[in-house]
């Protein structure tokens, strides 16, 4: 009994060792435990903010009510966890290829559902950007970010194997595509998400530098038009140019930085928070601000360091890896991941005009937490390496014993 007792915990000792060569054992060796544990520690701070955040947002969609509960949105953030966790994994352990080939028909997918918003579109706080109905809505551009990536970058990446592809103005015509599709629902964030992300992938796949001089004076040109003819950019600067105190164009943005300042160093602690109560959006675009007064200016900067962390964790891995694609593909995804953290910060501390932009698996929401699992599986897929690539079967250490 002693020696099966014996065997048993030696199996247990051996389990997910670097012998094990199941699915599993494989994707637990070529992971990158460390990016992967940075993203629990978000998710897991993302999980307490939505608490904190909960009883604002439940009360002001309540209306108000004297019956209302204060942690339905926390209860619903925790099912889209569950349901995002999973998610993550599986595409983590997805081969490289397959990955690739499942980007492009999504994208395909995708803008399919963009071009179907107008149409059949839920309108929502006055935008339309939702397709389906109740529980069921989803937000194809969320879905789209990832995915359509992922198709740049392998589209760029044909450049090195022929030049006269004509792969840039491709790459092109499908961001204008895009970025037209958004501009309707209207959804500007997203549109300078797309926007900027196509021309890092330019940058990065050495796309000729009178070439992006040319894209910068487009884009400029672009933003003046937009200011000038699209009534949404033109509202948004005005209001962060010119608004002053208690305009109503800059009610947000000014109830989200009092809001975050309301706490000080260390905040008032969990639950303590009143300005909250007062924001328009606690849960989503400004659930910075409820970690601002509640838990206080040094949880925030930690919380900015830790996005600082993920991306050039991330940067840094590419330094060594070759292959063009997943350089393009790896360093798009997770500077878009970045750039919108960078962006829901920024609008929280006022130096920002609103985006309508939610805080990378800290706001609340289910097409955000999904797709940006998505978005993290792919990350972690690409970023596996297999442990023994490099190594010489015939180098064997001296252990000096």
């Amino acid at each position: 009994m002693n020696m099966v007792r014996g065997d048993m915990r030696r199996n247990q000792a051996v389990k997910f060792g670097r012998t094990d060569r199941s699915a599993m054992g494989r994707w637990f060796w070529e992971i990158d435990r460390v990016l992967l544990l940075l993203v629990a520690v978000l998710i897991s701070i993302g999980l307490v903010a939505v608490a904190a955040a909960s009883p604002a947002a439940a009360m002001r969609y309540s209306g108000g009510a004297i019956h209302y509960a204060p942690l339905h949105y926390f209860y619903r953030q925790l099912v889209w966890i569950m349901a995002g966790i999973p998610v993550m994994i599986a595409v983590s352990m997805l081969p490289k290829p397959t990955a690739r080939r499942l980007c492009l028909i999504g994208t395909g997918f995708f803008i399919f559902c963009l071009m179907l918003v107008p149409v059949i579109g839920q309108e929502v706080n006055g935008a339309r950007r939702w397709l389906g109905f109740s529980f069921a809505q989803f937000q194809p551009s969320e879905f789209l970010k990832p995915l359509f990536i992922v198709t740049l970058a392998w589209l760029l990446s044909l450049r090195a194997k022929d030049a006269s592809l004509p792969v840039v103005p491709l790459t092109g015509v499908l961001t204008a595509l895009v970025a037209v599709l958004l501009m309707q629902q209207p959804n500007l964030g997203e549109t300078v998400i797309f926007a900027a992300i196509w021309v890092l992938l330019l940058t990065l796949a050495g796309v000729p530098m009178r070439f992006l001089i040319l894209i910068g004076l487009a884009g400029l040109g672009a933003l003046v038009l937009a200011y000038f003819f699209y009534p949404v950019a033109t509202v948004r600067v005005d209001a962060f140019l010119f608004g002053g105190a208690g305009d109503v164009d800059t009610y947000q943005t000014d109830s989200a930085l009092r809001t975050l300042t309301a706490g000080g160093l260390f905040g008032l602690g969990p639950g303590g928070g009143t300005r909250k109560f007062h924001l328009p959006e606690p849960h989503t675009d400004y659930i910075f601000s409820v970690i601002g007064e509640e838990f206080g200016m040094i949880a925030c900067l930690a919380i900015a360091a830790l996005y600082m962390a993920i991306v050039a964790r991330v940067l840094i891995k590419l330094l060594h890896e070759e292959d063009n694609f997943l350089v393009l593909a790896t360093a798009g995804l997770v500077c878009q991941f970045g750039l919108q953290a960078l962006i829901n910060m920024a609008v929280n501390v006022q130096i920002a005009p609103s985006k309508g932009m939610t805080l990378p698996f800290i706001s609340y929401g289910g097409s955000s937490m999904i797709a940006l699992s998505i978005g993290m599986g792919l990350l972690l897929a690409f970023t596996r390496r297999n442990p023994y690539l490099h190594r010489s079967p015939y180098v064997v250490k001296w252990s000096g014993r």
